[in-house]
């Protein structure tokens, strides 16, 4: 089994709308924010049965992109935060 956590730091005062916005618009992944640490991360986890799915849904979003499939229709994410990365685990 494969986790992707996409992690973001958002700007001041935007880390409760981004975590909302993702949970919209998301059903199948698991969406977090800090409670220590680094202030304003919001996390989406989401599982994969192999690299290859993940590849597979990441190529099915990107298709989908631009076509007005978002269920909300509120500014986009990447107008609410500074920084992020991707990290990919393989379960043991």
């Amino acid at each position: 089994m494969i986790i992707v956590r996409e992690v973001f730091i958002a700007k001041p005062g935007m880390a409760s709308k981004m975590a909302a916005m993702f949970k919209k618009e998301w059903d199948d992944v698991t969406v977090m924010t800090d409670v220590t640490g680094s202030f304003n991360k919001v996390i989406i986890e989401s599982e994969y049965g192999s690299l290859s799915e993940y590849e597979a849904e990441m190529m099915k979003y990107m298709a989908m992109k631009g076509k007005g499939t978002k269920k909300s229709s509120g500014p986009s994410h990447v107008d609410m935060y500074t920084r992020g990365k991707r990290e990919i685990y393989r379960v043991w």
